[in-house]
């Protein structure tokens, strides 16, 4: 995008508060459960997501768009497999190692800072599986990045994404404004992540829709923002919190219309 996004430097401001005590409260009012998350995942959601996955302990995970790390960590903790994270933005990336330190996992998993809309610094059959919760729907090139993910899994491997931004009913140039106000984002029609992960060589293994999930957790993240607008205000600025607010709410109302939907993927490459 040549333009600047309406609330600009959204991820780089969000990830270099992300520690603020009055985000922490944030989270823990809209997920239930704040494991340094973001965007519309709930630790519920990832574990029953996860068990596409198959991680065991000799498994190597790739995140892809890992934010600040919590939900690889999470993973990490549970199948105790290796991960591996990237994230485009330097402020998250930091975050993210220093939590794996805090948590005693920093020989399990790593963190770089990486463009995932570019092919990855890895090599061919190098992961077990790969995860994009919410991610995927800012890399331009969707057959170009499922062509890399479908490189960079072993023969049998699995990928799990989920895509927010499922176009299923009419949407107005000010609402796509308004949801796309945060930063670029690709809009699918429904059908087409499903011929392009067959197209990149992969076997379709499910197809979910978790819109209901994301109108609610939308809304539960515009609710708990206001609720702690005067903390949030001085953090934020004036206008990037009223960016913020506009965007959750143009979020869970298309969602919970489903004319935006989230649906998620999962996938294996054949052994």
């Amino acid at each position: 995008m040549t333009d600047e996004p309406v609330v600009a430097g959204h991820y780089s401001a969000q990830y270099g508060q992300f520690a603020a005590e009055v985000h922490a409260d944030v989270r823990r009012l809209a997920f239930g459960e704040d494991i340094g998350q973001n965007s519309w995942l709930t630790v519920e959601e990832l574990e029953r997501f996860s068990s596409w996955l198959e991680l065991r302990l000799s498994s190597r995970l790739l995140d892809v768009g890992c934010g600040s790390g919590g939900p690889a960590l999470h993973l990490a903790r549970l199948s105790e497999c290796e991960v591996t994270g990237v994230e485009l933005y330097g402020e998250a990336v930091t975050t993210a190692n220093c939590k794996a330190v805090e948590v005693g996992l920093e020989s399990r998993a790593r963190f770089l800072e990486a463009d995932a809309s570019q092919p990855l610094p890895f090599g061919d059959a190098a992961f077990d599986a790969i995860i994009c919760i919410d991610a995927i729907n800012h890399l331009p090139d969707r057959d170009g990045v499922l062509t890399d993910w479908a490189r960079l899994l072993k023969p049998g491997g699995r990928l799990v994404f989920t895509d927010p931004l499922i176009v299923t009913g009419p949407l107005g140039s000010d609402e796509i404004a308004t949801r796309t106000s945060i930063g670029y984002g690709l809009f699918m029609p429904l059908g087409e992540n499903e011929r392009l992960i067959i197209e990149a060589g992969l076997t379709v293994l499910a197809v979910e829709d978790t819109t209901e999930s994301k109108a609610r957790i939308a809304q539960r993240r515009y609710e708990a923002r206001a609720e702690h607008e005067q903390a949030l205000r001085p953090v934020e600025g004036d206008e990037p919190f009223e960016g913020r607010q506009r965007f959750f709410g143009i979020a869970a109302r298309l969602a919970r219309e489903y004319r935006l939907s989230r649906l998620f993927y999962a996938a294996a490459k054949p052994t």
